[in-house]
């Protein structure tokens, strides 16, 4: 019988997920049954935060860092701490809260867990990894969506707010001139270097034909940015060319094209990114020490072109 979940496509993303979440949690609380631990899956965010946290929280400080209903984390508190692992007092600050914090005997757990959930790490990774290198910021990504938007506005609003990133075909060629090399005439008052003048006119030559990508986005079927992935090592890529059409800013679509880079390079095993910049581009730059770029020294294999102020990487 097929599952009808294949059936429904993107109907079906939300069982989905609850599908792989229930087969983790199951195969977890048999880890640590198998182990002799007296420990469940489903307490895992909520110890880890008590466990590391360098004084007691309310329930309200413990949902704000894991994002979980209010609901969740009272019903986990009430569990751990019938089960002895957790010390519960009044809050001298507001008599509505109560202060939580580990007990002597969840302190005493935690040696048995930590090396456990080295483990467990390792396992998830592989495990994940195997639907997309990148799978943890991309559910990062559908996390954040939602917390800016719920499903309710994005439904109501869909036609409206529609912004994918594709890849290069040919007939996208046009648009990569027309985006980034009239910006880039503009900026530089028309005084480009070669590398520049090649590139735009040329990017399947420079970019696609030595290992590299170039990446477009589309807003309700317009395309509207542009960025060039290019290779500079087996293991490590530069993104140039990044623009955004002024019209479609503040859309986050810079940083989505950012964010298709950095999965393109984790699907190719690269472990590094880096980007060039001059100090006039600071709205670019805040995205950019935002997403976790800091600056570096340029690679033996990268080619600096003349105005470059600062040579930027991200570890992947």
């Amino acid at each position: 019988m097929n599952d009808i979940i294949d059936k429904l496509g993107y109907l079906a993303g939300g069982s989905r997920f609850r599908r792989i979440y229930e087969k983790l949690q199951i195969g977890g609380d048999k880890v640590y049954k198998d182990r002799g631990i007296a420990f469940k899956s489903s307490w895992f965010p909520v110890f880890y935060v008590l466990a590391y946290s360098d004084k007691p929280k309310t329930i309200m400080e413990i949902t704000g860092q894991i994002a979980f209903t209010h609901i969740t984390v009272k019903n986990i508190i009430n569990e751990l701490s019938s089960n002895g692992l957790l010390v519960i007092n009044p809050n001298p600050n507001d008599k509505r809260s109560k202060l939580i914090s580990l007990s002597s005997n969840g302190i005493s757990l935690l040696e048995e867990l930590e090396p456990l959930w080295e483990q467990f790490s390792n396992t998830l990774r592989i495990i994940l990894s195997t639907g997309h290198p990148d799978i943890i910021n991309i559910l990062k990504r559908i996390d954040n969506n939602l917390t800016n938007t719920p499903l309710n506005e994005q439904v109501l609003h869909a036609v409206e707010n529609t912004t994918v990133i594709v890849d290069y075909n040919p007939e996208l060629k046009e648009y990569f001139y027309h985006l980034a090399g009239h910006w880039l005439y503009a900026h530089l008052k028309g005084n480009l270097e070669d590398e520049d003048i090649f590139t735009l006119h040329n990017p399947d030559k420079a970019y696609l034909e030595k290992g590299g990508f170039l990446f477009f986005a589309k807003h309700n079927d317009q395309i509207v940015g542009c960025v060039a992935l290019k290779r500079l090592a087996e293991d490590s890529f530069e993104f140039a060319k990044l623009f955004v059409d002024p019209r479609f800013r503040n859309l986050g679509i810079a940083t989505s094209l950012i964010e298709r880079c950095i999965s393109r390079c984790k699907e190719n095993t690269a472990n590094k990114l880096w980007l060039q910049t001059d100090m006039s581009m600071k709205p670019a730059h805040r995205i950019y020490y935002n997403m976790g770029f800091t600056e570096n020294e340029p690679p033996s294999e990268m080619q600096v072109l003349e105005r470059t102020e600062m040579i930027m990487s991200i570890e992947l």
